[in-house]
């Protein structure tokens, strides 16, 4: 897996959302992607999976530019966005049925992915039967369903209790063992625990690439180093 993006610049009317990112990934890793709010996280994580349209610079996915063919390269990326749209009034199964038709995956994947994300209990309701946390697992499970070389995760664990954000952070440490993941995330202790890496956004543009030691540096905690960059 390798992804390289350079000069990539996004704005949105006069506001500057990513200003000239250069990232080089060419290995099986996990990497958080830190940053406040606005810092411009989303907008570059929907850039690579093609889903903002780019308005100077390159993304190269496996050595080829995303925009040659989209649709190739999507094949070979799962996305579980911040706001995890799904169809509420569908069945959990007949949803990752529906996700798995799209990507021509076998029915036996999706029965090995729904015990992965550990919803199989709940695999007979309605979407909109389910707590925040169990959609949280629906939106990964269509995520991983296709076994993707990229998998871009906004905020994974958000609305999960402890036990659940011990679970899911099991799985992401699984994939990130096979697949590539660039993990968005506010909680220091997820970074802590699941990345090698980290790429710290601010006000559209990177401050800091390194690993995790690197990035702590003289501080005491990742928290204190996040802090100390964004101000």
């Amino acid at each position: 897996m390798s992804l390289q993006i350079i000069n990539l610049t996004k704005k949105f009317g006069l506001q500057t959302a990513l200003n000239n990112i250069n990232i080089e990934i060419n290995k099986i890793e996990i990497i958080g992607l830190l940053g406040p709010n606005g810092a411009g996280k989303s907008t570059l994580m929907k850039s690579i999976v093609g889903a903002v349209k780019i308005d100077e610079g390159q993304i190269f996915f496996n050595g080829k530019e995303i925009r040659e063919d989209e649709i190739e390269a999507k094949k070979n990326m799962g996305f579980l966005p911040e706001n995890n749209p799904l169809y509420n009034e569908m069945y959990v199964k007949e949803y990752l049925s529906f996700v798995a038709d799209i990507h021509q995956v076998s029915k036996e994947r999706i029965d090995e992915v729904i015990e992965l994300v550990g919803i199989t209990p709940e695999k007979t309701k309605t979407i909109s039967q389910l707590s925040k946390g169990y959609k949280q697992r629906v939106g990964l499970a269509q995520a991983i369903l296709h076994s993707p070389d990229l998998l871009i995760l906004d905020e994974p664990t958000n609305g999960l209790d402890p036990n659940q954000i011990i679970e899911i952070r099991n799985v992401i440490r699984e994939i990130g063992k096979e697949k590539t993941v660039i993990l968005s995330t506010h909680i220091m202790q997820e970074v802590e625990a699941l990345c090698s890496r980290v790429i710290l956004i601010h006000e559209g543009n990177i401050i800091q690439d390194s690993n995790i030691e690197e990035f702590k540096g003289k501080y005491s905690s990742l928290e204190e180093a996040f802090a100390r960059y964004t101000h």
